[in-house]
């Protein structure tokens, strides 16, 4: 990944909230026929990340695989309207702002059905917690939870290095980026406001002292 200095993300909390923001991934494998990309929703536990594929998928017989995993954060054009600086000179171009995690690891394909089970109903009991009757695995019958865990494979990838990517006009004077904030949160169209509050946010240490 091109990866200037202005927009590299070191920081471990930042990199890991962007991860657990934005937990649907892109999962990059190479194979004899080539590179394949899967998308799937992985979840960050403990330095690894887990999730589960069907059977028929290619992760679930990549056992041992070295994998790129993709965490797309926030992204919008940038108007060069929104700079001050544009006004006073016209020296401004148009461009693209977003945030991005790049997991390099190694895959583990796993069998075990109670790793599996347990691994299910923290991503659902994560991911109904907004509901006003959360789902739970055990709302469905006993039998027909057994029959699908056994047409799902489990993957598990040690995170062997992680590059980070905030794309966010750091390479700009404070009073533009302050101008891009405000053009995103006026425009209000699709991340617009997500990115505007990650633009805040990266300004700050991220254990937020």
């Amino acid at each position: 990944m091109y990866l200037p200095r202005s927009f590299q993300e070191t920081r471990e909390a930042a990199l890991q909230a962007l991860m657990r923001d934005y937990p649907f991934a892109t999962v990059v494998t190479a194979g004899a026929t080539g590179l394949a990309a899967n998308h799937l929703p992985l979840e960050l536990v403990d330095g690894r990340l887990h999730g589960h594929v069907a059977r028929g998928n290619e992760l679930a017989k990549a056992d041992g695989a070295q994998v790129l995993v993709i965490f797309q954060g926030p992204d919008a054009y940038v108007s060069p309207n929104w700079y001050p600086s544009k006004h006073e000179t016209g020296r401004e171009v148009p461009t693209w702002n977003y945030a991005v995690v790049h997991v390099h690891g190694r895959l583990r394909v796993v069998e075990d059905k109670t790793w599996l089970r347990a691994l299910l109903e923290r991503l659902t009991d994560r991911h109904e917690a907004g509901q006003a009757q959360p789902w739970h695995i055990d709302d469905a019958p006993a039998d027909h939870v057994e029959k699908m865990l056994g047409a799902i494979a489990g993957l598990d990838i040690a995170i062997e290095r992680i590059e980070g990517k905030f794309k966010l006009s750091q390479n700009h004077p404070s009073r533009n980026q302050a101008g891009v904030v405000d053009g995103l949160r006026s425009r209000a169209q699709r991340h617009d406001r997500d990115l505007a509050a990650l633009m805040i946010a990266t300004k700050e240490p991220a254990d937020g002292a």
